[in-house]
């Protein structure tokens, strides 16, 4: 603290004595009134720094939805250079010019990553309360490539030169935040309707508030920054083992035996499986109204056994999530306690007509009487696994303006929009997490916000329609959306509107079976993996028979999702411990390769596998760009390619492209009916030679919260190429039902073998006991 003191006088001495008086010492930084704003700027780490900026006469302070972290005590020095305030810490330096209130931000090398030009307040009327339009600029490089913003169906990655109203609705997903290829972000700190704009010579949030507050990250990198990020807002819990099967879904299973027979048939089948969800109006229908909208209660005549449905489920080896939507319909009981004590949002939501209304999510007390009655009627009763978070933008029926002006409770609905799915995942996961530590939670929502990543929310897409062009715009959203720092993502395998197809004969009509088997391969490498949609039943068997090529497919795709689930599962828990990525965009891993800038179709599934989805049909080949630095393994030929170039593989229907990293060690689980029917006491390690390369491969009990308490094992391990080396470390830790001995089969891949799912011949197996043993080659 003296250090601080002295280091503040030293800076008062050096500038005029009108600006020395303007300087007030804060901890972790400065407080400086600078023009007609007061500034703050505060050191939450060495890497992270909030600025925080309010008109002179109108201060203000805020608590943080989304910001979870303290500071930290930070080691910084002060220093006047020419007439600048500077404040270093180990990681980066901040440069104040208190004559134009202008902040530079620089890397510890002395370069210069963002300036932070300008902050305009325009006096504005919210909803009969003083408040602002708030307008944060900033400089950026002419060049310089930026990503985030959210999921937007807009075929763009790179966002620079682009413009968005952030507005959450159905299908657009937006957070105000971007994170630059020179390893910093920014999260301008606001939850209402904003603007977000880069055009030459600025980059500006525009939002309303009563003051500027944003964060400074700075990561070096794009996994450096989604630390960073993880380490502001939140950790990304584990899922269980079970929610990296397959889903199946439809709108909707109409009766309790509607669903179980589905998972019956794909029992008989022998086609894995693990959840079955069920969609809307399983609840009672008055007069064939929807008056009793999401009343979390069960029809008698269709869902007679409620309890007896799930424990059906359940005996089938499958799990079940529920839908559950925001809005209440008026002869609802939550409707009328929600009601009772002013906690709806009076605006029309889904289903039209229906007079549902949704409710205040930003109201502590409304999120507690939520879970009362949906843990009550549900949860506690039927033991569901899981929710289905349907309409969490949230929908909005007979749009009228003064409809944002309708109070919250934490201000007008439009000063706080965008945060409505984020409060109503953190209700229902903080409130089940509390009740049960025996299933982690799993959360399938339609919107989302940064730092939703702390509740272990899935987001899909949204009601997207069935076309190429929308299979397309998936995966360059998704990866935006995940450089936001949030790894789960997921879309309706097929598009959600199908009915365009029916002329032709709907599942079985050749053309949609080429775009759902293509949609099907790309669901197959997201975080989770559904079929859902309407119009069209998605079952396997509705597009064939075993034999048939659109059957033959979808299979090809499913078991090989099964037998990934170690690789899958162990890259949940680098994302997890770690902070990593599911979907991970070639700028991730090879940004010094200029080609990667742009690429937004084509990704790493986890740090290994690169997929590149076919989004266009009646193709015979597909154009893959290879990063340089490394070589390549075709997945399907054995086929070993050098980076830095684009290639052209055959992609029949049932094939997409994959190409594996060198140096990737995966392992390959068995073939199972069920994320869980098989222990991994023999499984297959295959190593894709060509540089050095390591894996973790991590256990639990597969669901729970006991690994928070350290009951879990971790088994490295590592190649080294040169020496044909591959040595498997000891064990690391350990928990209930964990394999003492277990054998490896390990394969270390040689060019021109055909990989597939078939054994390499190249295999030595041993016996594991937790003890570390060398496998020369």
């Amino acid at each position: 603290m003296k250090k601080f003191l002295m280091s503040l006088i030293g800076v008062a001495l050096a500038i005029n004595s009108a600006f020395a008086q303007k300087i007030v010492q804060s901890r972790n930084g400065i407080k400086v009134k600078t023009g007609s704003q007061n500034v703050e700027i505060k050191f939450y780490s060495p890497s992270i720094v909030r600025v925080f900026k309010t008109p002179e006469k109108h201060p203000y302070s805020k608590a943080s939805l989304v910001v979870t972290k303290s500071p930290e005590k930070v080691e910084l020095t002060f220093r006047k250079e020419a007439n600048k305030v500077i404040l270093q810490s180990s990681k980066i330096k901040v440069q104040l010019d208190p004559a134009k209130g202008n902040i530079t931000f620089f890397g510890s090398s002395g370069k210069q990553l963002l300036q932070d030009s300008s902050t305009l307040f325009d006096p504005k009327d919210d909803a009969g309360t003083p408040s602002y339009s708030v307008k944060g600029s900033f400089v950026l490089d002419r060049s310089e490539p930026i990503y985030g913003i959210g999921q937007v169906m807009d075929n763009k990655f790179n966002r620079r030169n682009s413009s968005y109203l952030l507005k959450n609705e159905n299908m657009f997903t937006y957070s105000p935040y971007f994170m630059s290829l020179k390893g910093y972000a920014v999260y301008w700190d606001n939850y209402s309707i904003s603007n977000f704009s880069d055009k030459p010579g600025e980059l500006s949030f525009q939002s309303l508030g009563h003051c500027a507050d944003y964060y400074f990250m700075y990561g070096g990198n794009a996994d450096g920054i989604i630390k960073q990020v993880r380490n502001l807002t939140g950790k990304a819990p584990m899922l269980p083992l079970w929610a990296y099967g397959f889903f199946q879904s439809k709108e909707r299973y109409q009766t309790q035996e509607e669903g179980v027979d589905v998972l019956r048939k794909y029992r008989n089948l022998k086609v894995p499986i693990d959840v079955i969800i069920q969609d809307w109006r399983y609840w009672p229908e008055y007069n064939k109204t929807d008056s009793a909208w999401n009343s979390q209660t069960f029809d008698r005549e269709r869902f007679p056994d409620p309890k007896g449905w799930v424990d059906e489920i359940h005996k089938l080896n499958a799990k079940l999530l529920i839908v559950t939507w925001p809005g209440f319909g008026p002869k609802t009981p939550q409707r009328r306690e929600l009601d009772s004590k002013n906690m709806i949002i009076n605006f029309d939501t889904w289903p039209p007509k229906s007079g549902a209304r949704p409710y205040d999510v930003y109201n502590p007390e409304a999120l507690n009487i939520y879970w009362k009655y949906l843990n009550k009627n549900i949860f506690s009763y039927i033991k569901n696994d899981g929710w289905w978070l349907d309409s969490t933008e949230p929908d909005h029926i007979n749009v009228k303006e003064s409809d944002f002006d309708l109070p919250t409770h934490l201000g007008s609905y439009r000063s706080v929009k965008n945060a409505f799915s984020f409060m109503h995942n953190g209700g229902i996961a903080s409130h089940q997490k509390a009740t049960s530590h025996d299933k982690r939670v799993v959360l399938l929502t339609r919107s989302g916000f940064i730092g939703q990543q702390r509740y272990g929310s899935n987001t899909w897409s949204g009601d997207v329609a069935s076309t190429w062009e929308m299979l397309e715009k998936q995966i360059p959203a998704a990866l935006n959306y995940t450089l936001m720092g949030i790894p789960n993502w997921n879309s309706d395998i097929g598009g959600f509107f199908a009915g365009r197809w029916n002329k032709e004969g709907g599942a079985k009509n050749p053309k949609f079976q080429e775009l759902y088997v293509r949609w099907m391969q790309f669901g197959t490498f997201c975080p989770m993996m559904r079929s859902h949609g309407t119009e069209i039943p998605r079952e396997i068997y509705n597009f064939g028979d075993r034999g048939e090529w659109c059957f033959d497919a979808q299979e090809k795709m499913i078991n090989l999702r099964y037998r990934l689930l170690p690789y899958t599962y162990s890259t949940s828990w680098d994302v997890s411990s770690n902070d990593g990525t599911f979907m991970r965009p070639l700028v991730m891993d090879f940004p010094a390769d200029k080609e990667t800038h742009e690429i937004g179709s084509e990704y790493l599934f986890g740090r290994s596998l690169l997929v590149a989805p076919v989004t266009k049909p009646d193709v015979k080949t597909w154009p893959v760009y290879l990063p340089e630095g490394t070589d390549w393994w075709d997945f399907w030929t054995g086929e070993k390619v050098k980076g830095g170039q684009t290639v052209n593989p055959e992609v029949p229907k049932d094939i997409v492209p994959i190409y594996i990293k060198a140096g990737s060690i995966i392992p390959w689980g068995p073939a199972v009916q069920y994320s869980s029917e098989k222990k991994w006491d023999d499984l297959e390690i295959r190593v894709y030679p060509g540089t050095n390369g390591t894996f973790t491969l991590y256990e639990d009990e597969n669901d729970n919260y006991n690994y928070e308490k350290g009951r879990y094992s971790t088994i490295n391990f590592l190649w080294d190429d040169p020496q044909k080396l591959l040595t498997i470390t000891d064990r690391k830790g350990s928990f209930a039902g964990m394999l003492n001995t277990r054998r490896f089969r390990i394969s270390v891949v040689k060019p021109g073998n055909a990989n597939g799912l078939t054994d390499s011949q190249h295999t030595k197996t041993i016996v594991y006991k937790g003890k570390k043993q060398t496998i020369k080659f």
